[in-house]
């Protein structure tokens, strides 16, 4: 059977199982939208700029675990969607993107509409492909769902020249494919496998120190049976919450820059640290050569170029979470001693010192709504079990610390790239991906306004998305490194000329709300979450000047927080 590349393409997408695509029409993949147009398997979600269908499909991808998919054209398309793609590598998000080209014979001539996408894509992708010839474009398409899934995860851009979308040939999509030079390894070495356990028996100041590996990695049931069989104390990265519950005893909350006393504390205190699914980057070490000083570690990573990266490591572990926790589990369940650490309530008595110093404590009086206050209350009419999408600031950081996430796939936030702008449309893929499930973006005046447009997409689908807007009027995070930091100069961070967002959300069809009183707060929340099938902008004018402690400043260690 001969069909046209486009029809290809849209027979590609629905042999791979593809429920929805996230994207933007434009002259260089018009071909495939006449497709996708005739058809009715693969439902299209028409954003209003490319960063945020990249967005869309990364919330898609985060919430449900599978591979986000995205199609824009050639030129400001491709470019416009370099963000979301970076953002995506940053967080080892499984995403396919389609970018349409010029014709073949157009490309290097400066044709219009036309830019270098596979070499723009390059350092900020998994992998990339242009497709020159229709006849290997459903074999091209196969592997680039198969390296975006596989492994760590990550996004793969496929270029595809708007000619080749218009010749014909026949179609095959293939069960799987095998690539010569990419074999991920799945299980871990048995060998090193038993140094761990060798190491975790004797332990006497254990941490597990747990990333969002584990929730792409499909590990979290996993990791709460290794830890609870260890009695082990537990912390996660800001990938990785909901990895581990948070309301769970052994669970000390986020490290790192924003993380816990208690959590900074017993990874710098510690003898042994079990990496499961995390990095190492800047945010969680601080000064590197203050890290950890005292302990051994361990690591386990589905990519062996994140082994000893940026800390160098003593018993690595190469392969997927999931089975190399099940053989660290039964590797312990074979030995006959007991762990050193059983019966020792030394290092718990300890961390419970640090833990009750309470390092999250705040007041909230009855004039200013302060910004804990809110994600608590959140939490509360939430019932913990919203999936809750964030940009980039201080919000985040809030939301991280106050909502307690039990499951995992359920805090989508741009970590590694720290995007502004993402936590509206990352809140349309997960709502379009749940559509019964409450959803939640918690955002600021600043990051809102760097994709609001896609308040449009959200009334077109109808999406009742709960927007959670702290308004300080400030861009909160560069405020506050002025005020520790720039002896109080706050240049540029004062958002002047605001918008008035209730008004905003309106003439998008939306229900907008304006909150000043701490007492409102709750009610507010309440209200809105009962309107299931309308979008509420929630408006929070909260305190200017509130800052999020405990930090890390840069250059210092785990144990030199900024406790107030």
């Amino acid at each position: 059977m001969e069909l046209t590349g486009a029809e290809i393409f849209v027979r590609c997408l629905k042999d791979e199982g593809v429920d929805i695509i996230f994207g933007y029409p434009g002259g260089a993949v018009l071909h495939i939208y006449d497709a996708l147009y005739k058809q009715e398997d693969v439902a299209h979600v028409l954003v209003r700029h490319e960063q945020g269908a990249v967005h869309a499909a990364e919330g898609y991808a985060k919430s449900t675990n599978r591979p986000g998919v995205v199609l824009v054209t050639s030129g400001p398309g491709a470019t416009n969607a370099v963000t979301g793609i970076a953002d995506a590598y940053m967080d080892s998000v499984p995403l396919v993107v389609f970018t349409g080209q010029v014709p073949r014979h157009l490309i290097g001539n400066d044709a219009f509409q036309e830019v270098d996408t596979v070499g723009i894509t390059r350092p900020c992708v998994k992998h990339n492909f242009l497709v020159s010839d229709v006849s290997k474009l459903a074999e091209t398409i196969k592997k680039a769902f198969y390296i975006a899934s596989s492994g760590r995860p990550g996004p793969v851009v496929v270029d595809i020249p708007k000619d080749v979308t218009a010749e014909k040939a026949e179609y095959h999509y293939p069960e799987k494919v095998e690539i010569r030079s990419y074999k991920p390894k799945k299980t871990g070495h048995l060998g090193q496998v038993r140094r761990a356990v060798d190491l975790i028996m004797q332990a006497k100041k254990p941490i597990i120190y747990s990333g969002g590996g584990v929730i792409l990695g499909n590990g979290a049931q996993s990791l709460y049976d290794f830890t609870k069989l260890t009695g082990f104390p537990i912390t996660n990265t800001l990938m990785g919450l909901g990895g581990y519950p948070a309301t769970d005893r052994q669970f000390l909350g986020m490290l790192g820059m924003h993380g816990t006393y208690e959590a900074n504390l017993a990874m710098h205190h510690s003898d042994l640290v079990i990496a499961i699914g995390a990095r190492f980057d800047d945010r969680v070490t601080g000064n590197i050569e203050k890290f950890c000083p005292e302990a051994k570690i361990i690591h386990v990573d589905v990519d062996p170029a994140s082994i000893s990266k940026n800390v160098h490591v003593d018993v690595p572990i190469v392969g997927e979470v999931d089975p190399v926790l099940k053989a660290l589990i039964a590797e312990i369940e074979q030995r006959d001693e007991p762990l050193a650490f059983a019966g020792d309530d030394g290092w718990w008595r300890q961390i419970e010192e640090w833990r009750a110093q309470d390092c999250l404590k705040y007041e909230q009086g009855d004039e200013l709504i302060k910004p804990q206050y809110v994600v608590e209350k959140l939490w509360e009419v939430t019932g913990g079990d919203a999936y809750i999408t964030s940009d980039v600031g201080q919000h985040q950081m809030f939301a991280a610390q106050y909502y307690k996430f039990d499951k995992p796939y359920r805090w989508l936030n741009s970590g590694g790239l720290g995007t502004m702008g993402f936590g509206l449309p990352a809140a349309m893929g997960a709502q379009l991906a749940h559509p019964d499930d409450a959803v939640a973006c918690i955002t600021g005046e600043g990051s809102i306004q760097m994709n609001i447009q896609e308040l449009g997409t959200c009334r077109q689908y109808g999406l009742p998305i709960k927007v959670i807007n702290l308004n300080n009027r400030f861009l909160g995070m560069v405020r506050q490194w002025q005020e520790f930091f720039y002896a109080g100069r706050y240049a540029m961070s004062y958002m002047d000329s605001l918008p008035d967002f209730v008004r905003l959300a309106e003439a998008y069809g939306h229900v907008g709300m304006r909150i000043e009183k701490p007492s409102d707060v709750e009610p507010a929340l309440r209200e809105a979450f009962a309107m299931k099938d309308k979008l509420v902008f929630m408006d929070f004018i909260t305190e200017q000047m509130a800052n999020v402690y405990p930090m890390i400043p840069a250059g210092a260690g785990q144990n030199e927080m900024i406790l107030v």
